[in-house]
């Protein structure tokens, strides 16, 4: 679209949040003077759409009350900061329910756009490659999610149906202190009554939510995001660990996340204190970083650590002597 059109369509954009809007207060959202302004009001009432114009000191421009707009009106620049959007969010698994609302909500949007403007999206879909991997999700319902939220801007109590992770189903009462996307996946976190303390529960995992009668404070210094990371990074796995890796503390914090575990000083570089359900994988993740570090415990961590070496060191032996092999032999 044309510049002026884009502005004609955000002026529509402007009028559509409801009230009367003034010259100055338009102009000045849209970047340009007031006569502009009214004449871009002119174009709109000769597209169809009732503008009523207010004369006087502080006059201005309103839709007509009870007038609804086509239900999709996208500039270039906003298609294709929806449609990306769709689609990154599916990859990243943002979604609240399975693949099949994303690829639905990208089919309507793409029915509603000009059609030159459709074939330049199709071709950016068709041609766009990202380097993250899509990520497995675990969906939570929109209800869910929405109830949630709506309970959690209330400030009202709700009770959530729950199933644990080992199956047992329980009725929970929660303050939602806050929701939080990570890693693929949705939590809430607040006041669980019945333990008498915070918690976070997975919303993949919630089968209903109700609201309550009940009303309730968030603590000033409570922050949900560090309140989730922190407790999947407490759950209880099969192994402790305790690492000290040789490096600084600002550069472990910036290489690691914080549901890896906990950093803090020591007098050789920095402790990583966590937990992990399988050893191998955490003597890989140590090697990967590429620093030098000393395992305290546990003792099976070392053991996985020299298997690891090993089979590093009998892959690059059998890589040079294939080399060595292959080589032409000179005359």
């Amino acid at each position: 679209m044309t510049r002026p059109t884009a502005r004609v369509l955000a002026m529509l954009e402007l009028l559509q949040t409801g009230g009367q809007r003034t010259v100055g207060d338009l102009a000045a959202r849209l970047g340009v003077d007031e006569r502009t302004v009214r004449r871009y009001a002119e174009h709109l009432a000769d597209l169809g759409i009732p503008v009523q114009a207010q004369r006087g000191r502080y006059g201005g421009y309103r839709l007509s009350p009870g007038y609804k707009l086509p239900p999709l009106m996208l500039t270039d620049d906003e298609a294709v900061a929806v449609v990306l959007g769709l689609r990154v969010a599916e990859r990243a698994g943002l979604a609240t329910t399975d693949h099949a609302a994303t690829a639905s909500a990208l089919a309507k949007v793409s029915r509603v756009l000009p059609r030159a403007l459709g074939r330049r999206l199709d071709s950016l879909l068709a041609t766009a490659q990202f380097t993250t991997p899509v990520r497995a999700t675990a969906p939570a319902g929109a209800d869910t999610l929405l109830g949630l939220a709506s309970a959690a801007q209330a400030r009202r109590t709700v009770v959530i149906t729950y199933t644990a992770w080992d199956g047992r189903e329980s009725q929970r009462e929660l303050d939602v202190y806050g929701l939080v996307f990570h890693s693929a996946r949705w939590y809430v976190t607040g006041h669980d009554y019945g333990r008498d303390d915070v918690r976070t529960f997975r919303l993949d995992r919630i089968a209903s939510v109700t609201l309550g009668d009940g009303s309730y404070v968030v603590p000033a210094d409570f922050d949900a995001r560090t309140q989730v990371v922190s407790g999947i990074a407490a759950v209880r796995w099969s192994h402790e660990v305790s690492v000290v890796l040789r490096t600084t503390l600002a550069d472990a914090r910036e290489r690691l996340p914080r549901s890896a575990g906990r950093l803090s000083e020591h007098v050789d570089g920095v402790l990583l204190e966590t937990r992990a359900e399988r050893l191998d994988g955490m003597a890989r993740m140590l090697a990967g970083l590429g620093w030098d570090f000393e395992v305290i415990t546990p003792d099976a961590l070392r053991d996985e650590v020299l298997a690891l070496s090993d089979r590093l060191r009998v892959s690059a032996v059998r890589d040079a002597t294939a080399s060595t092999t292959a080589a032409p032999q000179g005359l």
